[in-house]
Parts: C-alpha cells; sequence; structure tokens
C-alpha cells in the first residue's frame, strides 16, 4: 500500500498530498510521511527554479559581452569615420573627437555610479535594471533614425587577414633577393590607381627592411598570380605591428588602472571612513573620484592646453600621440609612488596604535587615498584618450576597428595581468613570516607590492621610450590633391 500511495503521490500537485495520505488506517504516520514528502517536492521547486534563474541571468550577462564586444571596438570608429577627411575644417574637429566621446562615455559612468547604485539600493535592483534597460531601447531608436544621414565608408580590402599573412610570406619566398637602394624601384601602384579605388596610398618608411622584399619587382611577372605586394600592402602590415610592439607595452599601466577596484579598495575599507557624524563613504565609492577628475581635465587639456602646446610646436594636437601617452604613464608612476607612501603611511598608525585584526578600522582617513585617485583620472586624459587616438589614427585605413580592438583588448589583459601578479606574489611571499597581499591588509607588506609596481611601471617606460624612439608615424596620401596626413614627426 505504502508503494501505491507513493506513486499516487508523485502524481499529484504538492496540495494534494496530505489529503490522499491521511485517508488510510493510520492517519499520524501518513501525515508525517506527506509532510515530509512536500518538503522534498518544495525543495526540488525551489532548485529547478534556481538553476533556472541563474541561467537566465548569466544568459544576460554574456549577451552584454557579446553586444559590448560589438560595440566597443567599432561605436568609436564610426563616430571618427563621421568626419571628412579632406575637409580641413572637420579634420580639425576630428581631433578632439576622441576627447568628447571619452568625455561622453565617463560621464555616463558618473551617472551609474552615483544613480543607478541608490537606485539599486534604496529603490531595488528591478528599477535599477530597468532604467538602462530603457536608455538602452531609446539609444537604439535614437541610432536608427540617424541612419540615413550617416556616412559609411567603402570597404576597399577584399580580405584584411589575407593581406596581413601574405606579407612576411612574400617576403621570406625573396629573401634571397637583393633590395633595390632607391625605394621607388619597389613595386607600387599609380596613384591613379588609389584616386579611382577610394584608397590611400602609404609612404614607405625605412622600418623593418626585410618586409620591403615582399615588393621588389625583380624574379615577379607583373599581371600573373606572383605579382609582387605594392609598397603600400607591405606599409600596412609595418603598421600593425607597430602598434602590436606599442600595445605590449600599455600592458602594465593598464595594470595599474586595474587597482582602482581592487588594492585601492582593500586599503579604504581597512581606513576611517566617515565624514561628519552620520555619513559614511563606501570604500568602492571613491573610484568616482577618477571619473570627475578626468571629466574636469578633458576640457581643460582641449581647450587651454592644445592650443598653447599648438602654438609651441605647430602639431594640430598640441604634441605627438606617442608623447601624450608617455606624460599619462608619468603621471601613473607619480601615483603609484603617492600610493606606497600612503601605504606606509597607514601602516606606521596601525601599528602605533596596535591595529591588527582583519576587520579593525586604521584611525586614519580614507581622504588620504583620494591624490593618488585623482592623478590615475588626469592620466586617463593622457593615456586612455591617446591610446584609442593612437590606434585609430595609425591603423591601415580598412583596419581602423582593428586598431581600436587594440585599446580595449589592452585594458582586459590589463586586468588578466593584474591578477596573474597577485596570485604570483601572494603565492610566493606567503612562504615568507608576513605575506605582501593577504585577507588581513593590516598584518600584511601592501607597500612592497606598490614598490614592486612602481619598479616594473619604470622599466616599462623606459622599454615604451625605446620602441617609441623607432616608432615612424603613418604618412599616406589621399585624394586627387595627394595631401599628406603626417600630423606627426618621429619621437
Amino acid at each position: 500500500m505504502y508503494i501505491i500511495l507513493y506513486v499516487r503521490v508523485l502524481r499529484k500537485p504538492p496540495h494534494a498530498l496530505v489529503p490522499l495520505l491521511i485517508a488510510g488506517d493510520d492517519s499520524s504516520h501518513f501525515s508525517c510521511i506527506a509532510q515530509e514528502l512536500e518538503a522534498n517536492m518544495h525543495q526540488r521547486h525551489l532548485q529547478q527554479g534556481f538553476y533556472l534563474t541563474n541561467f537566465i541571468f548569466y544568459m544576460a550577462l554574456y549577451t552584454i559581452a557579446i553586444g559590448a564586444g560589438g560595440t566597443k571596438p567599432n561605436i568609436s570608429t564610426f563616430g571618427a569615420d563621421q568626419f571628412d577627411d579632406f575637409n580641413p575644417n572637420e579634420k580639425e574637429i576630428k581631433a578632439s573627437f576622441f576627447n568628447w566621446w571619452m568625455f561622453t562615455s565617463f560621464l555616463g559612468a558618473l551617472i551609474a555610479t552615483l544613480g543607478l547604485v541608490y537606485i539599486q539600493e534604496n529603490l531595488g535592483w528591478g528599477l535599477g535594471y530597468g532604467i538602462p534597460t530603457v536608455g538602452l531601447v531609446l539609444s537604439l531608436v535614437i541610432f536608427y533614425i540617424g541612419t540615413p544621414i550617416y556616412r559609411h565608408k567603402v570597404r576597399t580590402a577584399k580580405s584584411l587577414a589575407r593581406d596581413l599573412v601574405r606579407v612576411p610570406i612574400a617576403a621570406f619566398r625573396n629573401r634571397k633577393l637583393q633590395l633595390p637602394t632607391n625605394p621607388s624601384d619597389l613595386y607600387e601602384h599609380e596613384h591613379q590607381h588609389y584616386i579611382s579605388g577610394g584608397k590611400r596610398q602609404i609612404y614607405h618608411t625605412p622600418a623593418l627592411r626585410f618586409l620591403d622584399k615582399a615588393a621588389i619587382k625583380e624574379g615577379s611577372n607583373i599581371g600573373s598570380s606572383r605579382t609582387p605586394l605594392a609598397v603600400t600592402q607591405v606599409e600596412g602590415f609595418k603598421l600593425v605591428f607597430g602598434m602590436v610592439l606599442i600595445w605590449l607595452v600599455t600592458l602594465i599601466p593598464s595594470t595599474i588602472w586595474a587597482q582602482i577596484n581592487t588594492l585601492f579598495v582593500k586599503q579604504g575599507i581597512t581606513l576611517d571612513r566617515k565624514l561628519g557624524r552620520n555619513f559614511q563613504i563606501p570604500a568602492a565609492s571613491l573610484g568616482s573620484f577618477v571619473t570627475l577628475s578626468m571629466l574636469l581635465s578633458v576640457p581643460i587639456y582641449d581647450r587651454y592646453f592644445v592650443p598653447f602646446m599648438h602654438r609651441k610646436t605647430g602639431n594640430p594636437r598640441g604634441i605627438t600621440l606617442l608623447q601624450r601617452l608617455g606624460i599619462g604613464f608619468s603621471i601613473q608612476i607619480v601615483a603609484i609612488a603617492i600610493a606606497y607612501v600612503v601605504e606606509v603611511r597607514r601602516m606606521h598608525v596601525t601599528k602605533a596604535n596596535h591595529v591588527i585584526g582583519p576587520k579593525d578600522l586604521v584611525p586614519m582617513s580614507i581622504l588620504w587615498l583620494l591624490p593618488q585617485y585623482v592623478l590615475i583620472g588626469i592620466a586617463d586624459v593622457f593615456n586612455a584618450i591617446g591610446l584609442l587616438e593612437f590606434f585609430y589614427d595609425q591603423s591601415p585605413e580598412d583596419m581602423r576597428s582593428l586598431g581600436t580592438t587594440f585599446f580595449t583588448s589592452g585594458i582586459g589583459v590589463g586586468n588578466f595581468l593584474n591578477s596573474f601578479l597577485v596570485t604570483m606574489v601572494n603565492k610566493i611571499t606567503r612562504r615568507e613570516t608576513k605575506s605582501w597581499i593577504g585577507d588581513n591588509l593590516n598584518d600584511c607588506h601592501l607597500d612592497y607590492y606598490y614598490a614592486f609596481l612602481f619598479v616594473l611601471s619604470i622599466i616599462n617606460l623606459g622599454a615604451f621610450f625605446w620602441v617609441s624612439s623607432r616608432y615612424i608615424y603613418k604618412r599616406e596620401t589621399m585624394g586627387e590633391e595627394s595631401l599628406c596626413v603626417q600630423l606627426e614627426g618621429k619621437v
């Protein structure tokens, strides 16, 4: 009878379990079984609901990631492409585009940090997610309304990856051939070919001379399948290779930037966060000062610094793109040096007041961390915006989206590198008497880790100077007037 009843129970909804089972001879015994089965069924329904909720949640996150992967590398490129390089007025305005594009991006981040976080914590997560959803729908509608008036650049290359791969292969195939002393003897299309095709011709540069063998005329039959590559194609590969080198020396600065949401926050949690009697600053909210300092610095840079330096150097951008990056990296080094000094001060206060526990507060104001946040925000005006503009400007014409992908991927790899460094340093130093980075910052040597990042940044800055000193900016002609687009000189 128990088996029959049990089968029948499983086929009934939970609310039908009790009436069915207490109908037997021993009602109390059946009642206990019914309650247990009802609890099991309820638990099973909860687990199914939990798995379904998790599935929907993570699918939403992955959808956002996929969407961001499509928009972030392209939205700034598409915006910059709206300016006509053949129009002197638009070309001058384009030089400021990335400053103000990044300004609006950080303004949105500030609104989200201050406004949406408050709404989510006080009014509910549903409303907190609903507001940006409505904003995204509205932005999509506005985007499609403007579709008829957007400028769309026609793609002139059939296969970008194929062109990149062909250059080193052709150079290796012609490795035994002698390079001509005059670069004009290398194979290149007539200028009319670029005008009629709406392409840009890139001038020859003396860098990576071995690759010029891909454009040697000797040993090739013009017009056949073994036609040599044009100088413009070879120079396109050189540009990408040069950008890869610059990208590599930007990973350490991206690692420094990652401290904003990691170790800087851990520092802030240990400090006195009270302002007045009733207000307490969330440690993570100090990151807003990075955004604020950047929002204040961008107009100053664009309206005062650039015109001032333009009068001094004659460069439409005021300074070259690599000089801008170098200044930003240097400011970051100053910021990490200040972080080291503040941490030494924090440890001194910790020892003086016998603060040992992981949750014990150090009698030191959290505002001590403010300078390092502000300096990193100012550095972003130089290196973050400068990197985005550099990769866009120096990319071959048909690879502008690839160039901005360098920028976003550098930030991502920098965060991974930061996690790797923290993990490895923690594993190595844990064997000593006191770990550099641990759960209890009051009993760690975080100052040693900041000193390590400082030394690493100095070495990286030296590598950046070495790479940039050998980098040759892109020179190209465009249109019937053969205007030279070289805004930069050799660093």
